[in-house]
């Protein structure tokens, strides 16, 4: 829903989630096109290669945890981690720095079914020095 509502400016409540895709879209950001492909994993990978193979495809990433699921938040510090163990291997071509990466912290409208609280999400921000969103 995330991405959708990137590419299109709508909310779209009806997908499925369990499936992953691959965007195309065209934006101006700051004067200039940029073309983006993005692959929404739907964070449905089993096997340790699958995600290490999608990280490493990746120039940029969104980490997003639902508010309302302990566990996905726990999977935030293990995905960044591993972003930043892949993207500084010496066999990335061309990688001198960093990918971008932000945490997103999303639904949060859901007030009542919360479980992960937003101090909770800024705090791994700062311990982790990436940026953070809440978002809804």
């Amino acid at each position: 829903a995330l991405t959708v509502r990137f590419i299109t400016r709508r909310f779209i409540g009806d997908y499925d989630p369990t499936l992953e895709m691959i965007y195309r879209h065209v934006a101006v950001i700051d004067g200039e096109m940029v073309h983006f492909e993005i692959l929404d994993t739907a964070g449905q990978e089993e096997d340790s290669l699958q995600i290490e193979e999608k990280i490493k495809w990746g120039d940029g990433f969104a980490v997003v945890y639902s508010v309302t699921d302990r566990c996905s938040f726990d999977e935030v510090m293990r995905l960044c981690f591993l972003i930043n163990h892949l993207h500084a291997s010496p066999k990335r071509s061309g990688a001198t720095e960093q990918p971008p990466v932000v945490i997103v912290g999303n639904k949060k409208d859901l007030q009542f079914d919360r479980m992960v609280s937003t101090e909770d999400g800024e705090n791994l921000s700062k311990a982790l020095k990436i940026p953070f969103y809440e978002i809804s």
